[in-house]
C-alpha cells in the first residue's frame, strides 16, 4: 500500500527524519521496524520507519540517501509499505471484474451503536448489512483501521487505487466516491462521501462537511 501526505525532512543524528502525520497501527499490520520506500523529489530511496511511541512512527534515511530537497520545508512524499494487509479474500465469490454490486447510487447505513463507523462505511459501499461487514473482518466496535477496510474492500470486489492520501485539514478536491477519515480522539470516525454528498453513520447524509476536520481519504473507483 502507498500513502501520499505532506512532510518536511530533517537532518538527524545518523541520517535524515520525515514525519510520517498517521498512525502506522491503523494501515499497517506490521509492527518493530519496517523496511518501506518511498519517492521524494522524483527519486525512489529505500528507508525505514522507526517506532515511537503507540502506533507513531518517524521514516529514517541514511546520511548517503540521495535526499536533495530544502530540509525545513514540507514536501510531498509517496511512502510505499509492502504485505501491510490483511488478507481476507481468498475464499470470495467477488473480484474487482466481478464486484458485489456497480457503486452508481449510495443509501446511508446508521450504526447500531458507537464505534462501527469504519463496518458501516464497508456496508455502506457493499450495499449489505454491517453484521454481514464484521463477519467478514473479524473485528467489532473500535476495531476497524483503515487497513482491515481495505482488506473488506478487496473482498467485496471494490475497487480502489493503492494510494491513501493524507490531506491533514488542508484544502482537498474530493473524488465523486470515497473513504473520508477525521481524527475523533484516540480513533478515526470514517464517513462516505459520494457525488457531492456525505454519508455518515452517526449524523445521515449531510450536504456539507468542514474539510478541516479531514485527515484524509481513499478514492472509491465507480
Amino acid at each position: 500500500m502507498r500513502y501520499f501526505f505532506e512532510s518536511t525532512v530533517e537532518k538527524g543524528e545518523s541520517g535524515y527524519v520525515i514525519r510520517i502525520p498517521f498512525n502506522i497501527w491503523e494501515v499497517c499490520r506490521q509492527r518493530d521496524v519496517i523496511l518501506a520506500d518511498l519517492v521524494l523529489d522524483n527519486t525512489i530511496i529505500d528507508c525505514e520507519l522507526q517506532p515511537l511511541e503507540k502506533g507513531k512512527y518517524e521514516i529514517h534515511l541514511s546520511s548517503d540517501a540521495p535526499v536533495q530537497v530544502e530540509l525545513g520545508e514540507p514536501h510531498k512524499i509517496l511512502l510505499h509499505v509492502n504485505g501491510s494487509l490483511i488478507k481476507m479474500d481468498q475464499n470470495s465469490p467477488y473480484s474487482f471484474e466481478n464486484p458485489v454490486r456497480k457503486i452508481d447510487s449510495m443509501q446511508v447505513i446508521r450504526q447500531p451503536q458507537d464505534g462501527l463507523c469504519g463496518q458501516a462505511c464497508v456496508a455502506m459501499l457493499a450495499g449489505v448489512t454491517i453484521a454481514e461487514v464484521i463477519s467478514v473482518m473479524d473485528c467489532r466496535e473500535w476495531q476497524a483501521t483503515m487497513g482491515r477496510m481495505i482488506s473488506a474492500l478487496n473482498y467485496y470486489g471494490i475497487d480502489h487505487p493503492d494510494i491513501i492520501v493524507y490531506t491533514e485539514g488542508k484544502p482537498a478536491v474530493l473524488p465523486k466516491c470515497c473513504i473520508m477519515m477525521e481524527k475523533m480522539g484516540r480513533y478515526c470516525h470514517y464517513l462516505i462521501h459520494y457525488d457531492g454528498k456525505f454519508y455518515d453513520s452517526n449524523l445521515g447524509v449531510l450536504e456539507e462537511y468542514d474539510m478541516s476536520k479531514l485527515l484524509g481519504y481513499l478514492e472509491i473507483k465507480c
